[in-house]
């Protein structure tokens, strides 16, 4: 069941933003732009809006979600007395082609934890659903109506079942794994194939909003 709405986070890059629960999944995204149609609204329709979901399975977890300083990177964190994972979400700002990127990358910070991720994309507010996902090596792709394709990429291995794209996976602590969600048009070998892409793009992102951030003259009510 998708989160409250007081119950999410929220990540963009200019042009579009995602609103990501507590549990880890992205329950409502418009793609490529603000103003198109949603590719995940499962904040609307649990069964049919279409979903991104990633997740540590831990008993007794509790959440926490947070922003890392002066950014728009969310930290969404799994707490519990067998491990703790932290999932840090952002959508790329600077690629060097312009494209719009959802970045995923969740980690094992204490004990080894296995992780379940499923992603469902459902076209045009969830009136089109995609056409056979095509798997190519390390990626997925979801096609869908007026020319739409979405690539998944991953750096686990990757199944395919009813139109998702699902994996499970064991992190020990200090290991990390991550999905790029991106428009197929910029071709296979797109900047996000590089293995050092995630953490170039998070430190390009970072960096961008505390640029942002500095320029701001915004004082909080009762600061001096």
């Amino acid at each position: 069941m998708a989160q409250s709405i007081e119950n999410h986070g929220i990540v963009g890059n200019l042009r579009t933003a995602a609103l990501i629960g507590l549990d880890g999944a992205v329950d409502f995204l418009c793609w490529p732009r603000f103003d198109s149609p949603s590719i995940f609204a499962s904040l609307l329709d649990d069964e049919r809006g279409g979903s991104f979901e990633l997740t540590a399975v831990l008993d007794d977890a509790r959440q926490r979600q947070l922003y890392l300083p002066d950014t728009n990177v969310l930290l969404t964190r799994f707490l519990s007395p067998d491990g703790v994972a932290e999932i840090s979400d952002f959508m790329s700002i600077g690629d060097l082609d312009a494209g719009s990127r959802l970045v995923r990358r969740i980690k094992a910070v204490r004990g080894s934890i296995h992780f379940r991720m499923r992603c469902r994309p459902r076209f045009d507010y969830a009136r089109l659903d995609p056409e056979i996902c095509v798997k190519q090596a390390d990626t997925v792709i979801f096609t869908g109506g007026d020319g739409l394709a979405l690539r998944l990429r991953a750096s686990v291995p990757v199944d395919i079942s009813q139109g998702a794209a699902l994996s499970e996976f064991d992190l020990a602590a200090g290991e990390s794994a991550s999905f790029i969600l991106e428009d197929a048009s910029h071709g296979q070998d797109s900047i996000s194939a590089d293995p050092g892409y995630v953490s170039a793009a998070f430190k390009e992102t970072s960096d961008y909003w505390r640029h942002w951030v500095r320029g701001s003259t915004y004082v909080a009510a009762g600061v001096k």
